[in-house]
Parts: C-alpha cells; sequence; structure tokens
C-alpha cells in the first residue's frame, strides 16, 4: 500500500482519464475499448457511439467513426444489453457469457417485485421465452415492434411494462441479446434482438458454481480497478451492482488470478484501488498531473452516462461537480469537462443533414478554452461524418 495523501484532485482525474483511455495511450478500436472497460453504460445508443470513437484513437486521420461503431455492433463483436445494474450496456461478447451469469440472479431478484406486477411467474418466462428464441432463430434478428407483434399472438402482452419486463427477462436469461442494428425510414438507428446462443457461442447455460463465481468476481474486480482505478470498494460495488462483500472477495482472487496487477493508495484515509504500475509510479516520486500534455486547456464532450461519471460513485467528487442530473429548464444535460472536471453542459441536434450542438459552460470560456472546445466539435463532427456547428 502507498500512502500518499499528498495527491491532488488533478492528479486522480489524471490517472483516471488515462487509465480509461479519454488521454493516451488509445485503444485500438471499438472492441478494445469494451475490452478495457468491461462494461460501458449505453442508455442513450447515439451518444454511447461517441463513448467508444473517443477512446479509440485523438488522431484526425485514423479517427474512428459512428459507421464503425454501429459495424463493431453489428457484427456481434459488441453486444448491447441489460447488465449488471441493470440499464443498457455494451459489452464485449468475450465476456458478456461469464459476466452475465456473475450478474443474472441478482438482476431477476432486483426485478422480482415487477415480475410479479405484471405476471411474470417462471412458467410464464419460459414460454415466452422459447417464443422469442424460435422468433430470432437462424439470425433472424426482430426489432422490439416485431417482437411485440410475435408476443401478442401468442397471448402475451405487446405493450406497456409487461412486454418490457418479458424482453428483459429474455435478456438476463441469455434467451436474447442485441442483433445488428438497422435504420428506419426517417434515418433513426433501431436496435434489434437477436438469440444469444448464436452471437455468443459456446457459452453454458448452465448454474454457475460456486468456484466458478469466485473466478468471476476475481476478473470483474481485476478488470474494474485497472480500468477505472484509483476507486474504492463502494465504488466498485454501485458500478457492478454486486455487494461490497463481493467486491471485496473479488479484490482477493484478483491478487491469484494475475499476482501483482493490483496495488492500494490511501487517500484521506479510505483505501482506493488502482493498477500496481500507477502505485509504482507514484511511489517512484511521479505525479500524473505533471506528465500530461502542457497543451492544456482539454475540452473532452462526454455523455452524461460516461463511464468516467457513471464508474464511481463514493469518490464521484473528484469530478467536480453533480452528474448525471435532471436539466430544469430542458437544457443539455451531457457533461462538458474541462481538463477532466465538470465544466458545462452539452446536446446534439441534427437539421436538414447537418448537426448542431448546444454547449453551456458554468462561465465564460477563456479565448484558449474556446479554441480547445471547438477542437473538440471538430472532432466529433468528423466522428459523425457531417458538418457540424455551434449554436
Amino acid at each position: 500500500m502507498v500512502d500518499d495523501s499528498s495527491l491532488s484532485p488533478e492528479d486522480i482525474r489524471q490517472m483516471r482519464l488515462r487509465r480509461q483511455q479519454l488521454r493516451a495511450p488509445y485503444a485500438g478500436g471499438p472492441g478494445d475499448v469494451v475490452r478495457n472497460l468491461l462494461a460501458v453504460q449505453s442508455q442513450e445508443f447515439p451518444y454511447a457511439r461517441w463513448t467508444l470513437a473517443q477512446r479509440s484513437s485523438a488522431n484526425a486521420a485514423s479517427m474512428v467513426t459512428a459507421s464503425d461503431v454501429e459495424q463493431a455492433v453489428a457484427d456481434g463483436t459488441i453486444l448491447r444489453t441489460h447488465i449488471l445494474r441493470p440499464t443498457w450496456h455494451f459489452v464485449h461478447r468475450d465476456d458478456l457469457g461469464w459476466l452475465m451469469g456473475l450478474s443474472a440472479d441478482r438482476l431477476h431478484q432486483g426485478n422480482k417485485g415487477m415480475y410479479r406486477q405484471t405476471g411474470i411467474d417462471e412458467d410464464a418466462a419460459a414460454w415466452s421465452g422459447r417464443i422469442l428464441a424460435a422468433a430470432v432463430a437462424d439470425g433472424d434478428h426482430k426489432t422490439r415492434e416485431e417482437l411485440a407483434e410475435v408476443l401478442g399472438r401468442a397471448g402475451f402482452p405487446s405493450k406497456g411494462l409487461g412486454f418490457i419486463y418479458h424482453l428483459m427477462h429474455a435478456e438476463i436469461s441469455r434467451v436474447l441479446v442485441s442483433g445488428s442494428p438497422i435504420r428506419s425510414a426517417g434515418g433513426a438507428l433501431k436496435q434489434t434482438y437477436a438469440l444469444f446462443e448464436e452471437r455468443v457461442p459456446g457459452t453454458a447455460l448452465t448454474p454457475q458454481t460456486s468456484e466458478g463465481r469466485e473466478q468471476s468476481l476475481g476478473w470483474l474486480a481485476l478488470r474494474y480497478f485497472r480500468s477505472r482505478g484509483p476507486a474504492t470498494i463502494k465504488d466498485g460495488a454501485a458500478w457492478s451492482g454486486l455487494t461490497m462483500k463481493d467486491v471485496k472477495r473479488g479484490i482477493q482472487v484478483a491478487h491469484h488470478i494475475s499476482p501483482g496487477s493490483l496495488d492500494t493508495i490511501e487517500i484521506s484515509g479510505l483505501d482506493y484501488y488502482l493498477a500496481a504500475e500507477e502505485a509504482e509510479n507514484l511511489a517512484g516520486g511521479g505525479h500524473p498531473s505533471a506528465a500530461e500534455d502542457r497543451t492544456l486547456p482539454r475540452v473532452d464532450l462526454i455523455q452524461c452516462y460516461d463511464e468516467y461519471v457513471m464508474g464511481y460513485s463514493q469518490s464521484r467528487h473528484f469530478l467536480g461537480g453533480t452528474a448525471p442530473y435532471l436539466p430544469e429548464d430542458n437544457g443539455p444535460m451531457h457533461v462538458v469537462l474541462l481538463d477532466g472536471r465538470l465544466a458545462g453542459w452539452w446536446r446534439h441536434g441534427f437539421f436538414g443533414g447537418a448537426c448542431q450542438l448546444d454547449v453551456r459552460m458554468n462561465r465564460p470560456a477563456t479565448a484558449d478554452e474556446q479554441d480547445a472546445l471547438e477542437t473538440e466539435v471538430e472532432r466529433y463532427g468528423r466522428f459523425l461524418g457531417m458538418e457540424i456547428t455551434l449554436a
């Protein structure tokens, strides 16, 4: 353990930005981003695409585009489903089987009240699951609307909470998972559903053994703290939906899975877990903020559910503000970062084939900060592949 109470909030932010690949070294592509972060909240799909792209490259020549991310989802490298807390997440297909095995029981337990309210008992769930599986078998991916018709013809709810929870039950039970997205007549991107075993082949649907569960806890702790550290056990529990006891056990197992990969630092009396190489750098007298590119200021436009925000609970205060939040004036809710610190809010809108960004800073930007914002806006335009302007 490193006792480093001299760490500043700026040091913490710079370590988190780097480990999350919002700073160099960047990932090789969208799939690598998801491998690093294990699960990426994707509640708002259009903005979640940007979460993966902006971590893949900061270079204009190799910019990952929205189409690149959509292709990774279409070919099944990245899958989108309800997992962890639960809400929508992107997960790499190589991780979804064991990660869903770890979280399924808690997800079903958390949904029990809604299952009772909507009449979803064990028999009903098994029956609707078989119907849904048959509907999407052999690569016949279907939209939510198409599956509503399928369930409706079989006497199940085709709208409302009953329909939603039949779909979610099938996702958590590893019957359904995301298929290839399609575009509506109006150009909007729509998710489809596919058969889980076709998109995630070789995943056993048998109950997880106690030994298998411990291994999964270890891998989750290892991946979470190496990609988001410094972070606390309470942060990890809130992110994963697991108990603090589970996260503590996961850390113990992680030390056996990959000896020397995690370390601990103490900040203001709290233990923070992080990648061992970061702790070694601190022990050697290095400070993350000192190594940061001096071309600051740097502006990042991130979605409000970005892992830089949602990856923490107990220690989210290092962000420097409160997010996510619900705007009172129908204003934007996505997050503007200035050198890693919350500095405003943004959203996009599309008009006549062009994109317009509504960006509202918490205070008037300096000339250098405005230049940094315009650089990030240009990068967002390259990601979308369209003309973009500031409102």
